[in-house]
């Protein structure tokens, strides 16, 4: 995989709730602040009535310093890979459900809401009907680029934002490489290359969220009402009375949910009680033993916090609202067939003698396949890659046809342009480079 990383990751594949990584789960969210989240499915290449189906949800760890605050190793962040193919669903939807929604736990993610969309389907599919309707406190890795970047707050953001990768360069100054984005996630065992890919995707955030927390501590971003946290609650807080608790809400709240978690660790290791507690208690002592955040998070939360509601339009596969003739399945075959037909290679290309040309073959690989250029230059191979970042059709088609190259791309939408450029574009099958490289050596 195309991708260099700082750091060697503590990643754990959970298959099963019978698995040792299980209680290893539930422990290190209990002990986290801070979660990152991701998901991935296996892509679809057409409009379809459902919603892809969730294979893997990854959950990046950050454990609040108190937990080990001597030891660095100990206090690295941990990506848990959760394998949705594999465990049963409604063994785990009370657990991610409560992560969810905890108020101690802040949720890091990269246009989540989509994700969520899918992971709320997945789970509804196998028997949890409710699914998942909100993630909060969430932060958004758009939201804390823009923050950094002083974009003022409620100014609508530009349709295009930059790209996970993209933010990570600038930010982290290390490359993401996004080739196993669109591989089948469905496929068992996962190879190793995918398990980095996802682990890395989501520890990334926490990575993000983490510049952002010291610029905050920096600048003073955050500046404003303050929260005491566990730490300032010295004697003379805890001796106020109930009187002096309520006139100093702060100091009430956090000494309150202090004493609250005291007393769950007693209430969990005592079982009659808990038979005896209304159900949503014993729900939060079964799953997450959670504390609240310290100051600096609280504060982030306060001013930058946000939320994703699922509302019932967001839950059900959008169809299309433009209207015409409905045509006929004669043609819709025929335009098929044709695509198809495209795909594979006709004619000679532009660089035959027989056109005219030199006989060193030429290409143009799109941004899909950014990753083939590099391999086919280091075969010898003139590739080249499109001159702008988001290159429009035409701007494709014209550098095609200037340079008397042969377009390689996996957008079947590209091959519409065919009859402007004829044997100039070739539609790659293969997902991944090492395959596509094959494919091309066939030939």
């Amino acid at each position: 995989m195309d991708c260099t990383y700082r750091k060697p990751l503590k990643i754990h594949l959970v298959t099963s709730t019978e698995s040792p990584e299980f209680p290893h789960l539930a422990r290190a969210l209990s002990q986290s602040s801070l979660v990152g989240l991701d998901a991935e499915w296996k892509p679809q290449r057409s409009h379809q009535s459902n919603f892809p189906r969730v294979s893997l949800l990854q959950l990046a760890c950050q454990p609040r310093p108190r937990f080990n605050p001597e030891s660095d190793e100990s206090n690295a962040s941990v990506v848990f890979l959760l394998d949705l193919s594999s465990i049963p669903l409604p063994s785990i939807w009370e657990l991610l459900k409560e992560l969810f929604v905890s108020p101690d736990i802040l949720k890091l993610g990269f246009k989540f809401k989509q994700d969520l969309i899918y992971l709320s389907s997945t789970f509804c599919s196998q028997g949890c009907d409710i699914g998942f309707d909100r993630v909060e406190p969430y932060l958004d890795i758009t939201s804390i680029y823009n923050h950094l970047h002083h974009k003022q707050l409620g100014r609508k953001l530009p349709k295009e934002t930059k790209s996970l990768a993209s933010i990570c360069k600038e930010l982290l100054d290390i490359s993401l490489s996004k080739e196993l984005q669109c591989s089948d996630w469905s496929n068992r065992p996962l190879t190793e290359g995918q398990k980095n890919y996802a682990a890395i995707d989501a520890h990334c955030l926490i990575e993000i969220f983490n510049i952002f927390q010291v610029k905050v501590a920096q600048k003073g971003f955050a500046a404003g009402n303050s929260c005491s946290s566990i730490s300032e609650l010295d004697s003379s807080n805890l001796d106020l009375g109930l009187k002096g608790i309520l006139e100093k809400p702060d100091i009430g709240n956090k000494t309150v949910r202090f004493k609250l978690c005291e007393a769950l660790d007693i209430i969990r290791a005592t079982s009659y009680y808990s038979q005896c507690l209304p159900e949503e208690v014993v729900s939060r002592v079964s799953y997450l033993n959670t504390m609240p955040m310290d100051e600096s998070l609280v504060k982030i939360v306060r001013k930058y916090g946000e939320k994703i509601l699922l509302r019932e339009c967001d839950k059900a596969p959008k169809t299309s609202k433009k209207k015409g003739r409905k045509q006929s399945s004669v043609i819709v075959d025929s335009r098929e067939k044709r695509s198809d037909d495209i795909g594979d290679w006709q004619g000679p290309p532009p660089w035959d003698f027989s056109l005219g040309g030199d006989g060193y073959p030429k290409f143009l690989c799109d941004v899909m396949v950014e990753g083939l250029a590099k391999h086919l230059r280091c075969v010898g191979i003139d590739a080249a890659t499109p001159r702008s970042k988001k290159p429009e059709p035409r701007e494709l088609i014209d550098q095609t046809s200037k340079e008397k190259r042969v377009l390689l791309t996996c957008d079947a939408k590209l091959l519409r342009h065919q009859y402007l450029i004829k044997n100039q574009i070739y539609r790659v099958k293969s997902l991944l480079k090492n395959q596509q490289l094959l494919e091309w050596g066939g030939r």
